[in-house]
């Protein structure tokens, strides 16, 4: 309790120092300033299966693709270590969507809600099944996981002729580590905006900025699949899903992944449950090292073998 109330006097002079200069200094060289951005048509063409593949063979047509949505205020830099390793292994594809209002600029994050961030995700899947995809998986890190858990509640996959075979959620954020994060409905018009200092290796892939606006989208967005969890999602008996989630974590809380477990039911087979791995890491998004300052060895053992069950799981 007294580690909260330090939190919010904390985050209470904070907002009030950066309410006298509502407006961030944004230089050209941040992913905010819209100069480097990852929505350009080159980069479109570069991450997503639906654009470099978009005259399949039927050999492709019948090779896994996963659907890769990142986290707020991330790029598509979030799953490229498993873009290299799936083109390493050529037995499956990954198609990395940018999420709606992300990689472009501080205007556009601002004014984008949830629903477009999840637009991109919706996009693509249409794409890959008019284009005959048959073998269609889902991952989702972070705020990429309830992005991904909305769909399978609001049943948007019924209308397709490729039903996902699979979902794969690396440390989802159905709760924040961060309890300061609540009070932004209270705070947010004072704040304006946060900031977060970026490693030398990420500088350029994730957004300096947060508006405050995005900090409420994101609320909703967990809150919602949290008293969704809550009453309870059906799944089909053939979609399999593996939660992988960090046992520290300092930006999803743990608990996150019991509420996935519990929450997340199937039709008829009773027997069958969500796989939930806690795994050994104190990394966010432990499934992405490049950019970080420091990365041991038993990191890069975590990700290989998670990629490796992935794979594994596809080709079964």
């Amino acid at each position: 309790m007294k580690k909260n109330i330090i939190n919010f006097v904390l985050l209470v002079i904070s907002a009030l120092v950066v309410s006298c200069n509502p407006t961030p200094d944004i230089s050209d060289n941040m992913l905010d300033s819209g100069q480097v951005s990852y929505a350009i048509p080159d980069s479109l063409q570069k991450h997503l299966v639906s654009e470099y593949l978009s005259s399949p063979t039927s050999i492709q047509k019948n090779t896994p693709v996963i659907i890769a949505a990142h986290g707020y205020t991330a790029t598509t830099f979030e799953w490229d270590e498993l873009r290299h390793y799936a083109d390493s292994a050529k037995t499956f594809y990954v198609s990395q969507v940018l999420l709606g209002g992300h990689g472009r600029s501080y205007a556009d994050f601002k004014k984008a809600t949830w629903e477009d961030w999840q637009s991109s995700v919706k996009e693509e899947y249409r794409k890959l099944d008019s284009l005959g995809f048959t073998k269609i998986y889902l991952a989702g890190s972070s705020t990429g996981a309830p992005l991904i858990i909305n769909l399978l509640k609001s049943n948007f996959f019924a209308g397709y002729n490729a039903r996902p075979k699979g979902i794969f959620l690396v440390d989802p954020i159905i709760v924040s580590s961060n309890k300061t994060l609540t009070m932004v409905g209270l705070l947010g018009p004072v704040l304006g905006y946060t900031t977060v200092e970026l490693p030398t290796g990420e500088q350029g892939k994730w957004y300096v900025y947060r508006p405050q606006e995005t900090l409420k989208e994101l609320m909703k967005l967990i809150d919602l699949t949290r008293r969704d969890l809550e009453k309870g999602i059906n799944l089909p008996d053939n979609l399999y899903v593996k939660v992988y989630k960090s046992k520290i974590d300092d930006v999803a809380d743990p608990v996150s992944a019991l509420l996935i477990y519990k929450g997340l039911k199937y039709d008829w087979t009773l027997y069958k449950s969500i796989d939930v791995e806690m795994v050994d890491s104190k990394l966010h998004v432990f499934t992405r090292l490049d950019g970080r300052d420091v990365v041991a060895a038993h990191d890069r053992m975590l990700q290989y073998k998670a990629f490796k069950e992935m794979e594994a799981k596809m080709k079964e």
